[in-house]
């Protein structure tokens, strides 16, 4: 295919640089910056321009990879006629695109994506269009950037998301309150990552339930108080832990 992407952060550069690995031509890169719209492009091998530029419509598929609140006002820039547009936010609905074009859809990367990653990722698809003919098109076309792809409606794909942020960005957050814990105890935090891995690889086999360990797993009350205890110095992680203790010892209760 031959591509339009709109966007010049995390998502688009990755996405972009997935598209032109899997054979597919970038003819254009448009952004709000015409800077950061030029520093993509030419990684990408294209020209590029901002959103008052001339945008090129040989494209086969336009793919706008910006911020979700952004979303709302890209009609003000952009009008397609019939051409194929997709957004690849995970928490806004298709039709915000109805506008644009007669033709639109989703294509959201269930995956976090940054610039800076030396290798990219497996990638999940979550695609969806405005009527069957889009939708298999854009189907087609995930299906060619990654194995994983699944049609979802905006409400499943939002209900998803809302999954990805709990294992993903809480959990990161977690990370980095353990980090932070650990520097102030003079605490090696590398010793953590065997851990972290082992608890990951296991999910991939093992419902969480099955495999949740831990005191309050046990309903080790003599461990949890020398743990709180401990965490009168850190109350942030001392209010998370008395909550995620809670949770977990009320899950098991639960028939």
């Amino acid at each position: 295919m031959q591509i339009v992407i709109i966007g010049s952060g995390n998502v688009a550069t990755i996405l972009g640089r997935l598209c032109k690995q899997s054979g597919h031509t970038i003819l254009q890169v448009m952004s709000r910056h015409t800077e950061n719209a030029k520093t993509l492009a030419t990684e990408l091998g294209c020209s590029y321009d901002n959103y008052n530029g001339k945008t090129n419509m040989d494209a086969d598929l336009y793919l706008v990879a910006i911020s979700d609140g952004i979303l709302f006002d890209l009609n003000k820039s952009f009008s397609l006629d019939n051409k194929l547009i997709v957004h690849t936010a995970g928490s806004v609905s298709k039709d915000v695109l109805q506008d644009i074009s007669s033709n639109y859809g989703v294509l959201y990367p269930f995956q976090s994506l940054r610039k800076e990653m030396a290798t990219i990722p497996e990638i999940p698809f979550l695609v969806d269009g405005n009527c069957e003919e889009a939708t298999s098109r854009i189907e087609q076309f995930a299906q060619t950037l990654s194995p994983i792809v699944k049609r979802t409606t905006d409400d499943e794909r939002l209900k998803t998301h809302v999954a990805g942020v709990v294992v993903s960005n809480f959990t990161n957050h977690l990370y980095a309150l353990a980090e932070d814990y650990c520097k102030k105890e003079n605490l090696d935090f590398s010793l953590l990552y065997p851990l972290i891995k082992e608890t990951t690889e296991r999910i991939a086999t093992h419902s969480p339930l099955d495999v949740q360990t831990g005191p309050a797993y046990r309903n080790d009350v003599f461990t949890l108080e020398k743990h709180l205890r401990i965490l009168n110095n850190h109350p942030k992680i001392k209010y998370l832990y008395l909550k995620l203790t809670d949770s977990i010892m009320n899950w098991q209760k639960t028939p």
